[in-house]
């Protein structure tokens, strides 16, 4: 009878305070203990979710663009180049982007003149954690690249299909241009390899009476500079060492599709 005494001088305290009082400080246990269960299961699983990193850039830096094709490929595509070394184009950030052409008329005098051009460019794409992976930026603008090429104004017979054999993933864009009252053969190569996107265009034509280039010899051309520009980046960088970036997830999946005109790869 004793003990009941002080419970019953509780339960009265308690009844003379708001509802709500009595529901914050009376529910307690007889030893005036809180529920730690209860507490502890209304934590956020959010709360130990982490950020995922995105994947390292691949390559670091970009090779020198007029080394990026040896110099007998450049005298077999354009053999009377003006300038043999190539002429760099210009650009704020060599490390992210860079260019070189060469192009000439080689005069055969009455057989007429053949003309050449030939340039490769390069983008380089840093993983970057707000942005995505250097590998899926390239592969965005790879896409871009391969339609602006499609796009080509006042292209005739244009052809678009991939290239399994260069870099990661390639496509060979082919066409026919009339300018300056001569037939021309274009050809336009854009391939990735990891985080770098690698774009060659190589085209001909025949003047003061010369047959136009054949389209099979100008592809040829194009694929094979393309080959030896997508190589020059893994060199340059150690043989494709990946750069200093954050641990990977993911890898970049998507590939650009062909044109409805693509017929078959290489």
């Amino acid at each position: 009878m004793h003990r009941s005494a002080p419970r019953l001088t509780r339960i009265l305290a308690c009844a003379a305070v708001p509802v709500m009082l009595v529901v914050a400080g009376c529910s307690s246990d007889s030893d005036g203990k809180k529920d730690d269960a209860s507490s502890s299961s209304s934590a956020s699983p959010e709360a130990t979710k982490t950020e995922p990193v995105v994947a390292p850039a691949k390559f670091a830096v970009l090779p020198d663009p007029c080394k990026s094709i040896t110099a007998k490929t450049v005298r077999s595509l354009v053999p009377s180049a003006k300038t043999k070394s190539g002429t760099r184009g210009k650009s704020s950030d060599a490390a992210a982007r860079g260019g070189c052409s060469w192009n000439g008329l080689d005069d055969n005098g009455v057989k007429g003149s053949q003309y050449r051009w030939l340039d490769v460019g390069f983008t380089r794409f840093a993983s970057d954690q707000a942005l995505g992976s250097g590998a899926d930026r390239a592969q965005a603008d790879y896409t871009k690249q391969v339609a602006k090429a499609q796009a080509a104004e006042g292209a005739k017979k244009l052809v678009a299909a991939p290239v399994s054999t260069i870099g990661e993933v390639a496509t060979k864009i082919t066409y026919d241009l009339t300018k300056t009252g001569e037939d021309f053969k274009y050809v336009t190569v854009v391939a990735r390899t990891g985080n770098v996107v690698v774009t060659v265009n190589y085209n001909g034509a025949g003047y003061a009476g010369a047959k136009a280039p054949s389209a099979g010899d100008i592809l040829k051309g194009a694929q094979k500079a393309a080959t030896e520009a997508v190589a020059s980046v893994a060199t340059a960088n150690g043989g494709g060492k990946a750069s200093t970036s954050p641990k990977p997830t993911q890898s970049a999946k998507a590939s650009a599709k062909p044109s409805a005109s693509a017929t078959k790869s290489d």
